[in-house]
């Protein structure tokens, strides 16, 4: 469970502050696309013998820059990710169809595998976290900018048409690193969901970083330690300790509104 643990505090960690700009931009439909073409890739290197973390990578990043080109208004981009969808689905299918390999691989790359995280799959997952942070860390303040009003950042000087496709490979490396944790099929639990839960309760714009990077890594790492001695896969866990925090951020959020809203509604007449 070492590797496990470290796998799922490096995706918490990254995939907690890119849901930010993710839910900022409008992006969780990207998220799902990406991760299709990630699934496939991943299946082709399982299929050929090669790294799979390389192969989930390589499909990550070619989701993610034929996002960037086919679709730029959310439309276009809208209807470039529902083609690319079941492209990327068909094709992983197929791979691991042709896989004469044991089902648990296969099964793997759907549902993660956060409980099988070998050595060399650690280091690629640190590696791949350690660039996005990095670039993180030198593009935050007008990435977010760019994101919450990408007219004024424009009209302020901040080159927001340059910070798209850089986020999108961004994006692309860390949905890479989620399909190895949670699989193609519940990568939004945490990438998505967090975040989501964050901006529910805070507006701040330091806060809700710290916030969704919290409730990623008690989702990831709590239902790891829960999964513990079950026979279910670490996947529902995770994904359910992740709708749950969401669901106690939203209540709270309702209850914070209610009364604001109460006081600025007009005297009857």
């Amino acid at each position: 469970m070492h590797n496990s643990l470290l796998a799922g505090a490096l995706l918490g960690l990254v995939g907690g502050l890119v849901g930010v700009v993710v839910v900022a931009r409008d992006l969780p439909f990207a998220v799902h696309g990406i991760s299709e073409l990630s699934f496939a890739g991943a299946a082709a290197a399982l299929l050929v013998g090669a790294d799979v973390v390389l192969g989930s990578v390589a499909g990550s990043i070619l989701a993610a820059l034929l996002l960037g080109v086919l679709g730029v208004r959310a439309r276009d981009r809208n209807s470039a990710i529902g083609v690319l969808m079941p492209f990327g689905l068909g094709l992983g299918v197929l791979f691991l169809a042709l896989y004469p390999g044991r089902s648990a691989n296969k099964f793997g790359l759907l549902t993660g595998q956060v409980a099988a995280v070998a050595d060399v799959q650690l280091q690629w997952l640190a590696g791949i976290a350690a660039v996005v942070l990095a670039a993180l860390a030198l593009l935050w303040r007008p990435l977010l900018f760019a994101s919450l009003d990408p007219e004024v950042a424009a009209a302020r000087g901040v080159p927001v048409r340059a910070l798209a496709p850089v986020f999108m490979v961004l994006l692309g490396l860390t949905v890479a690193m989620s399909v190895q944790v949670v699989g193609a099929l519940l990568v939004l639990a945490l990438l998505v969901t967090p975040a989501a839960a964050a901006v529910r309760v805070s507006a701040s714009p330091v806060l809700v970083p710290v916030l969704s990077v919290v409730f990623a890594l008690v989702a990831v790492l709590g239902g790891t330690l829960l999964s513990l001695g079950s026979s279910v896969p670490i996947s529902p866990y995770v994904t359910t300790v992740s709708f749950a925090t969401y669901l106690v951020c939203r209540g709270i959020g309702a209850l914070r509104g209610r009364p604001r809203s109460r006081r600025a509604a007009p005297a009857p007449a």
